[in-house]
């Protein structure tokens, strides 16, 4: 049995629809949500349902009976991941769970962004855990950056410089996951996942440009720039300001890496850049 936490939003579904790709019975999958009424599409598909919410134990405790393998997909509250995750962390160490694959970020026990903490201390409770364990250290989503709105406004802002991204998409990250989930031997295992070409926030602004055929500049800010420009679009402050320092990372290489871990899990090169702004424009 394998069960996806946070399994209707957007990484989960896919993940879920990834594994059902590589041939895994649905009657095998489990989604763990907050709102089963949301799972409905998941249900008709045959996918077990189980309510499972990361800050309450007892509904973990029991959606994890007779879990051989977990994906620990990271929570969105960004104010504080580790405390809930902990308690994902113990109730699959309590129940027996053979494997624990976790998505976490770039070179996690090592990177200076505010956003690694979080996901540092939750691989370090899996490890204590002594729970067999894959880290998917996910580089950017091509899908943070709003291709159709810069076309619109004929700005993208940031604070990256020209530091190299090696972003890729969430179908590629999912594919990734469903792939460490069914291939054997996965125990201990740690993948520096990134997309196959990595670009500058000019070289994407140029390629916005070129297919929607307006003209598309990339607005360099300074770091508390940025996080203010942000909170003014309604991002909320901890996640504006989380959201710049990894920006201003990013432009001494926090996103990048030269790893082909993605693109030789998933079996076929990651997505282009090109494949990534078409996709965003198409809405």
């Amino acid at each position: 049995m394998i069960a996806i936490t946070g399994a209707t939003g957007h990484l989960g579904q896919l993940t879920i629809a990834a594994l059902l790709e590589r041939g895994t019975p649905a009657s095998e999958i489990v989604a763990l949500v907050r709102d089963p009424a949301k799972a409905s599409a998941l249900a008709a598909k045959g996918v077990q349902i189980r309510q499972a919410d990361y800050t309450q134990p007892d509904t973990l405790d029991a959606a994890l009976q007779g879990i051989d393998k977990l994906l620990l997909i990271s929570s969105n509250d960004v104010s504080d991941r580790a405390t809930p995750q902990r308690n994902v962390v113990d109730a699959a160490q309590a129940a027996g769970v053979k494997l624990l694959a976790y998505t976490s970020i770039l070179r996690a026990d090592t990177a200076s962004m505010t956003m690694a903490a979080d996901h540092k201390t939750t691989e370090e409770a899996i490890r204590e855990s002594g729970i067999p364990f894959v880290f998917l250290r996910n580089s950017w989503y091509m899908e943070n950056y709003n291709v159709a709105q810069a076309a619109q406004y004929g700005t993208l802002p940031g604070s990256a410089g020209d530091g190299r991204i090696s972003a890729a998409s969430r179908a590629d990250y999912a594919a990734a996951a469903a792939a460490v989930l069914t291939l054997p031997d996965q125990e201990n295992t740690i993948y520096e996942l990134g997309g196959d070409t990595a670009f500058t926030l000019d070289e994407l602004v140029a390629e916005i440009a070129a297919q929607s055929g307006r003209v598309v500049t990339y607005q360099n800010l300074p770091e508390g720039g940025y996080a203010e420009m942000l909170v003014g679009f309604g991002v909320p402050a901890p996640l504006a300001l989380k959201l710049a320092d990894a920006d201003a990372n990013a432009q001494h290489g926090g996103l990048h890496t030269d790893s082909r871990d993605l693109s030789r899990l998933i079996g076929r090169p990651t997505t282009t850049l090109k494949e990534a702004v078409t996709t965003g424009l198409a809405g």
